[in-house]
């Protein structure tokens, strides 16, 4: 037996104790519900509920993309300090970013090598390491 995107989204916002409500349930839909991990803006997440005839604003998708990322369903990735991308994987990997198009996707995780970290301050600790490797087109 095949799980639906309905199943899938009311077990992903459980895991995370999120209340399912109807615009949490569309977006998670949108997001998780074929099982494929996405990387999206705000914009575009906007877009694709619209497309399905679905009724939320940007704002409210905004909040709920703000939302997922505190309760750690996705991570939000910035590219150039001002555009943010969320990804449903939220395992610790690299992106490609794609300059041409403006699209994030998957790197090897197990292919990069991090030799050494600069020292960090005292009374501070690493919480994580973002690496986007900016591509373009030859």
């Amino acid at each position: 037996m095949s799980v639906t995107a309905t199943e899938r989204s009311t077990e992903w916002l459980a895991s995370a104790d999120l209340r399912p409500t109807r615009q949490r349930m569309t977006l998670a839909s949108l997001l998780i519900g074929d099982g494929k991990n996405r990387h999206v803006t705000a914009e575009s997440l906007f877009d694709a509920a619209s497309k399905a005839g679905e009724k939320v604003s940007l704002a409210t998708v905004y909040n709920t993309l703000k939302a997922f990322c505190d309760a750690g369903l996705m991570r939000e990735i910035t590219v150039d300090g001002s555009k943010s991308y969320f990804d449903t994987n939220i395992s610790d990997h690299p992106h490609f970013y794609w300059e041409d198009n403006q699209t994030l996707s998957d790197a090897a995780a197990e292919q990069l090598e991090i030799a050494k970290l600069p020292e960090i301050p005292e009374g501070a600790e690493i919480a994580s390491v973002d690496v986007v490797i900016r591509l373009r087109r030859t």
